[in-house]
């Protein structure tokens, strides 16, 4: 998801049960729901542990909290996520972009993509479905996240050339 839609969750977008993330009115308007893995249920069932024993009258509905328990803003979870690129040594300086928290989508997306290449599924069958869970008005959207990246011209070629043997 959007980091900006990360910080607009409210507690009540969690549904921890039926294993959903409801985004609202994201961009474009539009909401969309999210499967969750179990890992990542078990990971904010830890977090709104310790997040509800350090605030326990947060001042916010939001699911994600300062530890004042104001709601997030941008700018400072922008500055925590270069402080923990620096302190894990991924600073590229300033020569050359750094790792960002948008970034993240990103690698989801090539990620994904490269998995279905690799599990020999039809990728252009399966593209409006990211594009939906990614929250993209369209797959063109979506494809913009692939081009040009190195994974996947890998995964190309090495399809194509199993193709080409196999014809002949």
């Amino acid at each position: 998801m959007r980091p900006g839609e990360a910080l607009r969750l409210d507690r009540g977008d969690l549904d921890a049960v039926g294993g959903l993330l409801t985004i609202r009115d994201s961009k474009f308007r539009k909401s969309r729901e999210l499967p969750l893995h179990q890992s990542t249920l078990a990971a904010l069932d830890v977090y709104a542990q310790t997040r509800d024993e350090l605030c326990p009258r947060a001042a916010s509905s939001r699911l994600f909290v300062s530890l004042a328990g104001t709601a997030l803003i941008h700018t400072s979870v922008d500055r925590t996520f270069r402080r923990l690129v620096r302190k894990a040594g991924l600073d590229r300086g300033a020569s050359r972009r750094s790792p960002r928290l948008h970034d993240l989508r990103h690698s989801f997306a090539v990620r994904t993509v490269v998995g279905w290449y690799q599990a020999g599924l039809d990728v252009d069958a399966h593209m409006a479905l990211l594009s939906t869970y990614m929250g993209h008005a369209e797959p063109a959207n979506t494809y913009w996240y692939l081009s040009a990246v190195p994974e996947l011209f890998a995964v190309a070629v090495e399809r194509l050339e199993r193709s080409e043997g196999e014809r002949s």
